[in-house]
């Protein structure tokens, strides 16, 4: 496992399966929403052709590219709010992400949200998590930006903030984000909770790790702590 360099200006985290442990949210209310429109598709294949992508994406990835913008955004919407309905009761983070989102604010180390997902789910984490510092960016899929594997969240979050690409170590769970991260020019960190580490693979990835509990027992981020 590689340290997190001391060169590192900013920590960008992808959400769902990184910050939060919504995953099995997401396939539960995926499996609701194919069901009630009647798509023969595993959820398996929904999540593996879906994840990392925009709303607007993910519509057309399962109904086709002929769906328009406002019926794709309404077909979303439903998706998501039955998801908030199952994570909600349930809701947990990674182990570990709040004990390294501290840690950099005490470090003086700004951290970025680049998700597919839209405003509401953002929120909703966000809300759960409580965090100390409100990250300092907040990068949406609702935001007209194209979903990962393309690099344009993770590109956006950093300018966000002021940083250079390279200068930011990306953290990340699903085989999209790890490429976007590849695609921007950072550096990854991949967080193994829905794919294994040979998924997440690549020159870029610093470290492969279960969860942030595991990275801070490490040492990983011994070049910020106090």
């Amino acid at each position: 496992m590689t340290p997190l360099p001391p060169t590192t200006r900013a920590l960008l985290f992808d959400m769902d399966g990184t910050m939060v442990d919504s995953m099995p949210a997401h396939a539960r209310s995926w499996e609701v929403f194919t069901r009630r429109h009647g798509l023969d598709i595993p959820v398996d294949e929904v999540l593996r052709r879906t994840t990392g992508r925009n709303g607007v994406e993910c519509i057309r990835e399962l109904f086709g590219p002929a769906v328009d913008d406002a019926r794709a955004l309404q077909l979303i919407g439903e998706k998501e709010a039955i998801y908030r309905d199952v994570f909600g009761p349930a809701f947990r983070e990674v182990p570990g992400f709040r004990d390294v989102a501290a840690l950099a604010a005490a470090a003086g180390l700004p951290i970025a949200v680049a998700s597919a997902g839209d405003r509401q789910n953002i929120d909703f984490a966000l809300g759960h998590l409580r965090l100390e510092r409100r990250p300092d960016a907040v990068v949406g899929g609702d935001e007209g930006l194209r979903g990962k594997p393309e690099p344009d969240l993770f590109l956006e979050a950093a300018r966000r903030l002021g940083q250079r690409p390279a200068d930011c170590v990306v953290f990340e769970d699903a085989p999209f984000g790890i490429e976007a991260a590849r695609r921007a020019g950072m550096p990854a960190v991949a967080i193994c909770t829905t794919h294994g580490a040979d998924e997440l693979a690549g020159p870029h990835v610093l470290a492969h790790a279960p969860d942030f509990r595991t990275l801070l027992a490490a040492g990983f981020f011994a070049a910020f702590a106090r």
